[in-house]
């Protein structure tokens, strides 16, 4: 009498693997796929979270602002992109109210955007003014390539003993008396400006020059009552090897004064 036999013959074994292998390979496809797409999804929100807080800290900022100006006039010891021509080396490059799309530099690259000017408010929350006039205090705002962050410097009025206001330094140089400066907005890729006069007539420092020098005469900041910011964002999602997320927003601020 013969003794039964029992298992999987190969063809049956082969049909197994190849199921069992199709399936897992399905489910991982898409357990990858979720897990991408989440990623995206978290890249995508922190854009949006930046957006929203840096339209919040220019609007805040600026529409009190009682003008643009051309280059700061109160010194700072940590100036990103100094001005070598004035001595002592504690002034920012001049720039003018060029509209354009500003990209941010590479590594090491300091770019500054607007200079504004601001009355002073006191420690009592008041304006400090000097005779008729109220002091002032100077931001800057700057794109750095390294951290590829839109970053405000703050320079408090050294005039006013009771300043709100505190000066600020770079991070590497911040201490408890002159705190970082502020993070704007991070995964900056580049910022359109354009600059408008109170009837909404475009602003140009290039736009007509002294056809004798062939130097630009166009309106400058002074003039400038609205400033419109276009932040350009993109963000790399964890464990990816290229930007995903590409956003923007407009941002355009009315100066008060």
């Amino acid at each position: 009498m013969k003794k039964s036999e029992s298992g999987f013959t190969l063809p049956e074994l082969l049909v197994v693997m190849v199921t069992t292998g199709l399936f897992t390979s399905l489910l991982l496809f898409f357990m990858i796929s979720f897990w991408r797409y989440g990623l995206l999804l978290e890249a995508d929100l922190d854009t949006l979270v930046t957006r929203l807080n840096a339209g919040d800290y220019l609007r805040e900022n600026i529409n009190p602002a009682s003008g643009l100006i051309i280059q700061n006039s109160i010194a700072d010891l940590n100036p990103g992109n100094p001005d070598t021509s004035v001595s002592p080396v504690n002034y920012w490059l001049p720039i003018h109210a060029q509209p354009g799309t500003i990209p941010i530099g590479v590594a090491g690259t300091i770019t500054p955007l607007i200079y504004f000017k601001r009355p002073v408010i006191t420690t009592t929350n008041t304006v400090a003014f000097n005779g008729t006039q109220p002091y002032e205090d100077e931001f800057v705002l700057y794109l750095n390539g390294t951290t590829k962050e839109l970053l405000s410097r703050t320079l408090a009025n050294p005039n006013v003993v009771n300043n709100k206001l505190v000066t600020s330094c770079p991070a590497a140089s911040a201490t408890n008396t002159c705190p970082a400066d502020k993070i704007v907005a991070s995964d900056i890729s580049s910022i359109a400006m354009r600059y408008f006069s109170k009837n909404g007539n475009l602003i140009n420092y290039t736009s007509s020059y002294d056809s004798s020098t062939n130097e630009y005469t166009g309106p400058d900041f002074p003039l400038v009552e609205v400033v419109e910011f276009n932040l350009n964002l993109t963000k790399k999602p964890y464990f990816q090897k290229s930007d995903a997320t590409f956003n923007s927003t407009v941002i355009r601020i009315a100066i008060r004064s």
